[in-house]
């Protein structure tokens, strides 16, 4: 399987994970050293557990993910360890009235193990929220 290959599966893997609000899987897809920087949040969040625990703030207060679709996906790998991937998201929230548009970039690592895991997430507002996805 090629890299490309093998990243795609892990951000199908790290994108059904959050869609179907498992934040165990969706987690586990990320590095404990990622870094996350959402215009939601007023600052970076430093690791994994700092992500985690927001999450846990968010779920106490009710939210709950009901599903999530990508498209216009492109994943660059820039050498052998290291992949970018960027694409448009569209996210339904519990109780929200219409689906959450967005666009993410993901850099992932390869592991030692072989497992690509993504060290950074950067999610920003659609400038195009009309737009369908293609």
């Amino acid at each position: 399987m090629s890299a490309q290959d093998e990243v795609a599966a892990a951000a199908d893997a790290l994108v059904g994970a959050f869609g179907a609000h498992d934040p165990q899987g969706y987690f586990a897809a990320f590095d404990p050293a990622a870094t996350f920087m959402f215009y939601t949040t007023d600052r970076l969040l430093g690791s994994r557990a700092e992500w985690e625990a927001e999450w846990a703030e968010l779920e106490a207060t009710g939210f709950h993910v009901d599903g999530c679709t990508t498209a216009d996906r492109r994943i660059d790998v820039i050498s052998a360890d290291v992949a970018v991937l960027t694409h448009t998201v569209r996210t339904r929230i519990a109780g929200e009235p219409a689906e959450v548009r967005e666009r993410e970039t993901i850099v992932f690592r390869r592991c030692s193990d072989g497992r690509w895991l993504a060290i950074h997430e950067h999610l920003s507002p659609d400038p195009n929220p009309a737009e369908e996805l293609t």
